[in-house]
């Protein structure tokens, strides 16, 4: 389609058939702007089209983006592909923090190693039917800094969605690092011609964590990636003693809630502190799985989870006690 915006495209492409095609100030250094000066249009960019090849049999992609780190982005990144894994459903998470990997520690699988086959990669399986890449599987060392400029950061990106052998993927949750750097240019670059469900932005109630996730917002807005909603992590408290409720991040600006109804995106629920769930982290557990039915972030996990498969597939998961879920309506 000659309107497509190219997925080599700088951001804030106006797009070949625009007037300003070449010549507006987003069009500086973009690899394709004599083409589209000359009213020729841009090609498509190989690699992305070697992505959308090699991500034929994933049928959901999801990206998990925050605004600010600390929020806990990998946290749930981590427990959505636990629990769609506990639907008997093929899931793979992507590490994409090529600076700080967390996956390999929260999947429980930190002292594994990837290995070279005649058809690529072959990733980590945390679960019969649970699949990780991370670079944190590929330093000599746990401790050892990834010091890296922006294109050695793309090409192992590119690496990770061109050789490794995801397989037949029901879905691919790919944890991103926060803000908006050289990982999410690239991922959204080569991502471009891959039909993504969507991306997850996590937040924290207080005002200077959602102050990030509206840049974050624009960032998908720009670069056409939908947006499946917005989550609000550690959202209050629950004291195990007297079952008061304290507001550790207040939202003095109305929270998450607030903010998308500003913006205008949707809000996917909330998620309070729960200390099974940070100790399920801390030691590469399902959350769901391991068994904690009267704690206070079960149910809105739970919830959660069951609103992104709705919203990708249409059919919602319907959870029992914990360790137990279907595909359900």
């Amino acid at each position: 389609m000659a309107s497509a915006v190219p997925s080599n495209a700088n951001e804030g492409c106006v797009g070949p058939s625009s007037s300003q095609a070449g010549k507006a100030s987003a069009c500086a250094g973009c690899p394709n702007q004599q083409k589209c000066a000359s009213g020729r249009g841009a090609e498509a960019d190989p690699s992305a089209l070697v992505v959308k090849d090699k991500l034929s049999a994933v049928k959901h992609t999801i990206l998990v983006l925050s605004g600010k780190g600390g929020v806990g982005k990998s946290t749930v990144a981590s427990q959505v592909a636990w629990g769609l894994a506990e639907t008997d459903v093929e899931v793979g998470i992507l590490d994409i923090d090529i600076c700080g990997p967390s996956m390999p520690r929260m999947m429980g699988v930190e002292d594994e190693e990837v290995h070279k086959s005649g058809s690529g990669w072959s990733p980590v399986m945390a679960a019969d039917n649970l699949a990780v890449m991370s670079v944190g599987f590929m330093l000599g060392n746990k401790t050892d800094a990834v010091i890296w400029r922006g294109p050695r950061k793309t090409g192992l990106i590119k690496q990770f969605l061109t050789d490794v052998d995801w397989g037949n993927l029901d879905y691919l949750i790919i944890d991103a690092p926060p803000g908006t750097s050289d990982e999410h240019i690239s991922i959204a670059k080569l991502l471009k011609e891959v039909s993504i469900d969507g991306a997850v932005i996590v937040t924290t109630p207080q005002e200077v964590a959602l102050l990030d996730v509206r840049k974050e917002i624009s960032f998908c807005r720009k670069t056409k990636i939908p947006i499946l909603g917005v989550v609000e992590n550690m959202s209050g408290f629950e004291c195990p003693k007297c079952g008061n409720t304290t507001n550790i991040f207040p939202p003095v600006s109305g929270g998450a809630v607030e903010m998308c109804k500003q913006m205008n995106v949707p809000y996917l629920g909330h998620i309070p502190v729960d200390s099974k769930l940070l100790e399920a982290c801390e030691k590469g557990e399902s959350f769901l799985a391991r068994g904690s039915p009267g704690g206070p972030a079960v149910r809105p996990l739970q919830t959660f989870i069951g609103t992104i498969t709705e919203k990708v597939t249409g059919v919602g998961i319907t959870f029992g006690s914990p360790g137990d879920s279907k595909q359900g309506g």
